[in-house]
């Protein structure tokens, strides 16, 4: 296996590895390494500004086999700009991106304290839901993850837990901190579910990542809610931390349904 999530010949159309393979099917991505690329592409759209909140929007399974990312300026001022991105081929459309971008400076100010999850006392163990039943290695094991001891230990529930990707977005490429941080912001739905995958299907539709800075190391910390509904729709809600404190926060709306084809 590639040590990687994609794999490119040109730079433009990216395979995915078995390391991006989702959890619903053998032959699509988990959304989170395409993320990752999509914030790539937006990154070097605007390289002047910091990318601090990106929209996917999923369109339909992100295919292992392929696909290409497009990038487009919507608007930009000197302070502030926004940008849209798309995964797609030949024939289809798969995710939609819309993203914000925003200037920095150095300013002597402070933020609020929040208590950041203990990551010394954290414990191993594996990545919940990966993959079910396919009998093919996924993206949960390209993650290193340790739980919080007083929590449920990977088995649902809200949850805390510390992850780390043990390979990059591409291989030979180091990932900016918001790039690293998008595969792992994806991960809410699978911390925090409320029923086993092999009985309930928890899908999102959608990711919106939010940042007040970026994440410093590999090592990110998702404390996950996910709330389900008996009309089918549900939301994971997850605080993002570094070692050193909060870093912002990921949402997903989900589609839920009783194990099998959405």
């Amino acid at each position: 296996m590639r040590e990687a999530y994609f794999d490119t010949d040109d730079g433009t159309w990216f395979r995915g590895t078995d390391y991006a393979r989702g959890p619903w099917d053998p032959r699509a991505c988990h959304a989170g390494p395409p993320t990752g690329l999509l914030a790539r592409a937006l990154e070097w759209e605007i390289p002047d500004k910091a990318l601090v909140r990106m929209l996917v929007e999923i369109a339909r399974p992100i295919p292992l086999a392929g696909f290409r990312v497009e990038t487009q300026q919507r608007r930009v001022g000197r302070s502030v700009a926004t940008t849209r991105a798309r995964i797609l081929d030949e024939e289809r459309v798969y995710a939609t991106a819309s993203a914000l971008h925003m200037r920095t400076i150095e300013l002597e100010t402070r933020t609020v304290d929040v208590p950041v999850p203990d990551f010394a006392s954290a414990v191993p163990g594996p990545f919940p839901v990966d993959p079910a039943g396919q009998g093919e290695p996924g993206f949960g094991s390209s993650l290193e993850m340790r739980y919080d001891p007083a929590g449920s230990f990977g088995k649902g529930g809200p949850t805390t837990a510390w992850a780390r990707c043990r390979v990059p977005l591409l291989e030979g490429e180091e990932p900016s901190p918001f790039q690293r941080l998008c595969p792992l912001a994806d991960c809410g739905n699978g911390l925090s579910y409320n029923e086993s995958i092999d009985r309930m299907a928890f899908i999102n539709a959608d990711l919106l990542i939010s940042v007040h800075r970026p994440p410093s190391g590999e090592w990110i910390c998702s404390r996950a809610v996910s709330f389900w509904e008996p009309t089918g729709i549900g939301l994971a809600d997850a605080a993002l931390f570094d070692v050193d404190g909060p870093v912002g926060r990921a949402t997903q709306n989900l589609l839920l349904d009783r194990a099998g084809p959405a």
